[in-house]
């Protein structure tokens, strides 16, 4: 993940192991971007997914929860666009922490980095604390505490830093 701040961006370093008790899953993570075959896997992609054509999509407005039968459409109309696209979806461990997961699998192949991926964003939201602390309804250095726990979920502000993280 990069830091970016304005036009100039930054390479986050490891220096975040003095910060974090998990330095060795930052080495791990680190190798395995270094891989020249994960570059290109990257790369292949990256590209797949750039030449896709956009499906028409009405997006759906509940006005109140949606029953079970409405839920199912829901995922069904997921699963033929993911078909449609040669996708296909993973389930991710639901323990509070499965935003993260998500990410890390997306951006590492590997849902168990969750816990880098969570310090990332926390990193991100604690430098740019003007880009996001609107957004925040409490306090945001309680706001702060509670994302830096493990198995706190995350929400629209997170995925907004994680997205500002690595572009």
């Amino acid at each position: 993940m990069t830091e970016s701040s304005g036009n100039a961006s930054v390479s986050s370093s490891s220096s975040l192991s003095s910060n974090f008790p998990d330095a060795e899953d930052d080495h791990t993570i680190a190798s395995i971007l270094a891989s020249e075959e994960n570059a290109k896997a990257e790369g292949q992609l990256g590209k797949r997914l750039s030449h896709l054509d956009s499906i028409p999509h009405t997006p759906r407005i509940n006005g109140e929860i949606p029953d079970v039968n409405d839920a199912s459409f829901d995922h069904e109309r997921l699963s033929e666009r993911l078909t449609t696209y040669g996708l296909a979806e993973l389930q991710i461990e639901g323990d509070g922490n499965c935003q993260f997961r998500a990410l890390a699998d997306q951006l590492f192949r590997n849902p168990d980095y969750h816990k880098h991926v969570r310090k990332e964003i926390f990193k991100q939201l604690k430098h740019f604390r003007k880009l996001y602390e609107g957004y925040v309804p409490m306090n945001y250095k309680g706001y702060l505490r509670k994302m830096k726990k493990s198995g706190e979920w995350g929400d629209h502000v997170t995925l907004q830093a994680a997205a500002d993280r690595v572009s």
